[in-house]
Parts: C-alpha cells; sequence; structure tokens
C-alpha cells in the first residue's frame, strides 16, 4: 500500500484525494497546510491521520512513502527540492514551474535525487491518451501538418497571482498535447525547432490573461493555440494531417469517469467517433502511473505521461509564449 502525504489543502487537493481514496493501491497518510481550518476539514473528509502545519513535518515523516505537491505553481521549485531532499518521490502539479531558472533547479534536484519525480499533467494518464498516440502511429492516420487548440476558463481571480498567469494554468494543457502530437508524429527533436509569434493582453496582476500563438516548426508543421483564463469555460483541440482532421469531441484535459470521445473525419470517407469508456477520472489514472512506476522502482514515468525531460521542454515552451505574449 502505497502512503501519500498531501502538500497543500486547495481545491486540487480534493481531486487528488478522492483518487488515492478509490485507489486500492493507495492510502492518504498525512497533509500538510497554513490554513487551519481547511488542514482539519480535509483531514476529517479523507480520514487522514496525519495534519501538519509545517511541510518540514509531513517529510520528515516515516509514514509517508510518496508526496503529493499542490501548492501554487512558483512554489514548486522548492516543495519539490525539499520533499527529495528527504527521501521522498514526488508527483507535482502542473506547470512545472513559472521560470526557465526555477525548472532548471528543480531538475537538478531530480537528477541528484535518483528519486521518481513526475509533473501533473493527469489527463495523460488517462487511456483516452493511450489510444490518441495509438492512432496518431498508424500509418493509415497520415503526416501531421497543423495542430490548433484552445483553453479557457473564467479562473483568473480566485487563483494565485504569483502562479504566472493563464500560460502556466491553463495553457500548459493545449501546449502539452501539442508536445505529445509533435513528438509522437514527428520524432523527439521536431518539437524544439521552431519559431513563433503571439499576442496577448496583461491583467492587473500583471501576468497574461488572454493569448494566441502561431507556430511553425522547421519541419514545416503549424500550430495554433489560445488561452485565456477571463471568460468561460470552453475547450477545443484538432489535428490535420494528410488523411484528415481528427478533434476531441469531449474535454481532453479533464476526461472524467464514462465516454470519452474523439471524431476522425478522413478526407477520402465518412466520419467515425473514437469512443475511451472508462470507469474511472484522470486524477485516478494518475494515481494508478504513480503506483506501478514505484512498484517497479522507476525514476520517471513513460510516455503519454509527462518524463522530466518532456516537462523541461513544456515548460521552455511556455517561457517563450509568455515572453512573445507581452511583446
Amino acid at each position: 500500500m502505497l502512503r501519500w502525504g498531501i502538500i497543500g489543502t486547495g481545491f486540487i487537493s480534493h481531486a487528488m484525494l478522492g483518487a488515492i481514496a478509490k485507489s486500492k493501491g493507495s492510502v492518504a497518510t498525512a497533509i500538510a497546510g497554513r490554513n487551519e481550518a481547511a488542514l482539519a476539514d480535509m483531514q476529517a473528509q479523507y480520514q487522514i491521520p496525519l495534519g501538519y502545519a509545517d511541510t518540514a513535518d509531513l517529510l520528515a515523516s516515516d509514514d509517508v512513502d510518496v508526496v503529493y505537491i499542490a501548492l501554487p505553481n512558483h512554489l514548486h521549485a522548492d516543495a519539490t527540492a525539499a520533499a527529495l531532499a528527504a527521501g521522498k518521490p514526488v508527483l507535482c502539479e502542473k506547470s512545472l514551474t513559472v521560470s526557465m531558472t526555477d525548472a532548471e533547479t528543480l531538475a537538478q534536484a531530480v537528477h541528484s535525487s535518483d528519486l521518481f519525480f513526475a509533473e501533473g499533467l493527469m489527463y495523460l494518464a488517462h487511456p483516452l491518451m493511450a489510444q490518441f498516440m495509438s492512432l496518431m502511429r498508424d500509418p493509415t492516420f497520415g503526416e501531421l501538418r497543423s495542430v490548433s487548440g484552445f483553453y479557457a476558463a473564467d479562473i483568473w481571480q480566485v487563483v494565485n497571482p504569483a502562479g504566472g498567469g493563464t500560460l502556466y494554468n491553463l495553457g500548459c494543457y493545449p501546449a502539452s498535447l501539442l508536445h505529445l502530437v509533435v513528438q509522437t508524429m514527428c520524432g523527439d527533436t521536431a518539437f524544439g525547432a521552431r519559431t513563433m509569434a503571439a499576442q496577448g493582453t496583461i491583467n492587473p496582476d500583471g501576468n497574461v490573461q488572454d493569448t494566441s500563438l502561431s507556430v511553425r516548426f522547421d519541419n514545416g508543421v503549424f500550430a495554433t493555440l489560445q488561452s485565456s483564463d477571463s471568460h468561460g469555460m470552453a475547450f477545443g483541440f484538432e489535428v490535420i494531417t494528410t488523411k484528415g482532421a481528427l478533434r476531441f469531441d469531449t474535454n481532453p484535459w479533464l476526461p472524467d469517469a464514462g465516454d470519452s470521445r474523439m471524431i476522425w473525419r478522413p478526407f477520402d470517407g465518412p466520419e467515425r467517433a473514437i469512443v475511451v469508456n472508462d470507469a474511472n477520472d484522470a486524477f485516478y489514472h494518475q494515481t494508478r502511473m504513480v503506483e506501478r512506476a514505484l512498484t517497479s522502482r522507476a525514476t520517471e514515468t513513460q510516455r503519454p505521461s509527462p518524463r522530466l525531460s518532456d516537462s523541461l521542454e513544456i515548460m521552455q515552451f511556455l517561457t517563450d509564449w509568455d515572453v512573445a505574449a507581452r511583446g
């Protein structure tokens, strides 16, 4: 039984704790947070025996096998380094950090520890993404020509402004899925060979709030992405190949229990739905992914979940987008 320590008492911890409770291979044994009321409520709701106001006390506990870091983005590097230094494997929420300097500090801590680390892009652990990768590898799917994606949600007033704004809270989803597509269909080096142009608006906190991005990869593939945390709740992602177009009919970044759907529209035939039915959500599958990795004594995940090298490439993309969007 894998014993989890949770760092952070925000809304995302509820999703992960629900997944841990559902898995037969995991149990939450400890949680740390500065908000005493939230800490007590979460201990009671999820029957977590140990609660700490100081993260260092959780990291020192012999009752914790692995740590889930659910803190704002700008705190990820220091929290990850502290957990690894305490000998605890880490699952850290996305985005990796809010700067490449912090990302490199985090990466150095991971490399020095020889312990498991994964960025919590939970949707990549869902069976929907394994099916998507299988489709992309099928020769009948064609060669990649272009990708478009967007994600919007009205959250800017409820997230920590130090967390970097829409790109690091929402844009990381279409960016990471674009990364998976280009890597899978064009090879390991294709994603980094690119030129980018972006526009953006800045919110009162000084963060990019609404932004659009155009990318031309050196192999001739094009991509357009948009991200906004100022309005609505909307998503979209489509891949165009030499054989047809595939779009996600359900939210690819929040696959829930039940049916997830993709629509394939070949250029020379009728469209068809590709349905992935699963009884569990992405957070459950992320939990199971960590269980498998630690059971096998792996230090990183397997694709489609992100390896550290993938997370660093995605982080570089986000920081480049951020700079371009600010003009």
